[in-house]
């Protein structure tokens, strides 16, 4: 699934392709694919016209503001990739991949097409007198964002202090930091020296700090370097995000750790893969 560097990355294409584009029209290819509404003619009719005023993320998510011709608020586009999905901004008469699930028209005979392999990805048009939260409702359990000054010593500590989950599976939880995943979450453990199934409220304050600001850093140079492309990733124009290359143990499970040549190990900590070095994680 596409963690925060991956959709960050995405977010940022999108506002230098698609800002200020007006929806001319659209198309739903997969009725499913649409959260709300669920009526296919009613997100077209709502859609049509509107302007692109701004894409946000938020966690996982990706928020367009939209607003109509006299700039006024035409309510948020929603979109959750999930496992496989893609935005890919194309000229229109680009014949369509097998997945195609949604259609976007724009200015300029362009495009903007929702791919999905799985078909778990979603997209949600949010009426204007209506918070993104209150239709896109897993808006409202998402924690703090990692990159942002509210994710503190003191706030990671809080968190820390009271859980006896392993960490690694501590990291994965949505509802404490948003964005992380699988990759990131092993990258980080590893830059921090800590060992996935260390209980998270055994950490050390020393801990806590190389921890906090090795989530940073790996997810700066993860967006840096336009994401990971393990499998289906693929960022606006179609191109691969290039951190699998430098990871240091995501995907690397039995080759030599990039520092100490001991052969990474790879075990499965809540029912997912996770990849580390036992001897730079003692």
């Amino acid at each position: 699934m596409p963690e925060l560097p991956e959709v960050e990355t995405v977010c940022r294409d999108l506002n230098q392709l698609t800002q200020k584009q007006v929806i001319w029209g659209g198309e739903v290819l997969l009725k499913r694919t649409l959260a709300y509404p669920l009526s296919t003619s009613e997100f077209c009719q709502n859609i049509v016209g509107t302007k692109i005023a701004c894409w946000q993320r938020r966690g996982k998510y990706l928020l367009a503001q939209l607003t109509n011709a006299s700039s006024e608020s035409a309510g948020w586009l929603g979109i959750h990739l999930r496992m496989t999905g893609q935005l890919l901004w194309l000229e229109r008469d680009r014949p369509l991949q097998k997945h195609v699930r949604i259609r976007l028209f724009m200015e300029g005979d362009r495009e903007l097409r929702f791919v999905d392999t799985r078909t778990f990805g979603k997209i949600w048009w949010v009426p204007p007198k209506e918070s993104p939260e209150r239709i896109i409702t897993g808006l409202k359990k998402l924690g703090v964002e990692p990159l942002s000054p509210d994710f503190s010593w003191q706030y990671l500590q809080q968190k820390l202090q009271n859980s006896c989950r392993p960490i690694k599976i501590f990291l994965l939880d949505q509802k404490i930091i948003a964005g992380i995943g699988n990759i990131y979450a092993d990258e980080a453990l590893f830059k921090s020296q800590i060992r996935p199934t260390a209980i998270a409220r055994d950490l050390t304050p020393e801990q806590i700090e190389r921890l906090r600001l090795a989530i940073i850093e790996v997810l700066q140079t993860a967006i840096d370097k336009g994401g990971t492309t393990f499998s289906n990733f693929r960022n606006v124009k179609g191109i691969n995000g290039n951190y699998g290359g430098v990871a240091w143990v995501y995907g690397r499970g039995n080759q030599p750790c990039r520092l100490c040549a001991t052969a990474i190990a790879r075990v499965k900590l809540g029912g997912r893969s996770t990849h580390f070095c036992p001897q730079c994680q003692q």
